[in-house]
């Protein structure tokens, strides 16, 4: 089986058809504690940093996992892969590390470099691999590979969420808010970096557009691609639409980011993940 964690963002008819599950990150929204994805909505997070709430995220508790790892084990099969947001974003890896020492049944546990669909992408791939009979060191390589092949992209109205949350430097955002630029942003080797600015957010999205394009025209084979958002859904579907038209028409996966990474990068973003498929399908 495959386990992931909530900020993978899988669509959960997708989590369903290949029992993945998906493990809640925590959201703190002034002081008090939340799962995303089964407590708090992203709206609810969106309003929270609009008002100047404090808002922060916080790993799984091990128990979270545990219980994950436990039910899958209930479900007959005999191990797990378990991948997560990049370690260097947060403590998620070492819990599941941690509570993989308790699980039932033996846990291989994954540290994808990203997040987001990135994530998402690879944990379908692997899960397809599992359906297909494939071993255990075959599912985690699949996932590894996928996810560090893929590439994710954020355009933001603001640095300073990151820069709350210590996803970016205060330099960086100090930079962006003096000349009240619009940042897009790249996920590189589990970091988040400061890619480019642009003056006004058409001009950003543009950039983001052609970024994106230019990643999935360089690609060895097909792709997937998401295009995801918080409180942003007119911009989401203009990007989705464009990137579409430009790709002969290839249908573009919309998705609304969680409550967790919207945390960090504020209402107003849309992040793009270009995903090269697997060489070798199941």
């Amino acid at each position: 089986a495959v386990v992931t964690d909530s900020t993978s963002y899988l669509p959960t008819q997708w989590a369903v058809d290949h029992q993945i599950q998906k493990v809640p990150v925590q959201v703190i929204v002034a002081g008090q504690a939340f799962r995303e994805g089964v407590d708090i909505s992203t709206g609810e997070v969106a309003q929270a940093l609009r008002d100047w709430q404090p808002v922060s995220t916080s790993r799984p508790s091990p128990v979270d996992f545990e219980q994950a790892y436990a039910t899958a084990a209930d479900s007959g099969v005999d191990q797990i892969v378990s991948a997560h947001l990049s370690a260097d974003l947060s403590g998620t890896y070492q819990t599941a590390l941690l509570a993989a020492k308790e699980s039932p049944i033996p846990v291989t546990v994954v540290d994808s470099r990203t997040l987001a669909m990135g994530l998402g992408f690879a944990c379908l791939s692997g899960a397809e691999l599992a359906e297909a009979g494939a071993e255990v060191e075959e599912v985690a390589a699949a996932i590894t590979s996928r996810a560090r092949r893929s590439n994710t992209y954020f355009y933001v109205d603001s640095l300073e969420y990151l820069k709350r949350g210590g996803r970016i430097g205060k330099a960086s955002a100090a930079i962006g808010a003096a000349l009240r630029v619009k940042p897009i942003l790249g996920v590189d080797n589990g970091h988040v970096e400061l890619l480019e600015k642009a003056r006004t957010p058409s001009k950003a999205l543009a950039r983001l557009l052609e970024i994106s394009l230019a990643a999935a025209n360089a690609a060895e084979g097909d792709v997937d691609i998401a295009v995801q958002h918080i409180d942003a859904s007119e911009r989401a579907d203009d990007m989705a639409e464009q990137l579409s038209a430009a790709l002969a028409g290839k249908e573009i996966v919309r998705i609304e980011i969680g409550a967790v990474v919207g945390a960090h990068v504020g209402p107003g973003c849309v992040a793009v993940t270009v995903a090269p498929k697997p060489w070798s399908q199941p």
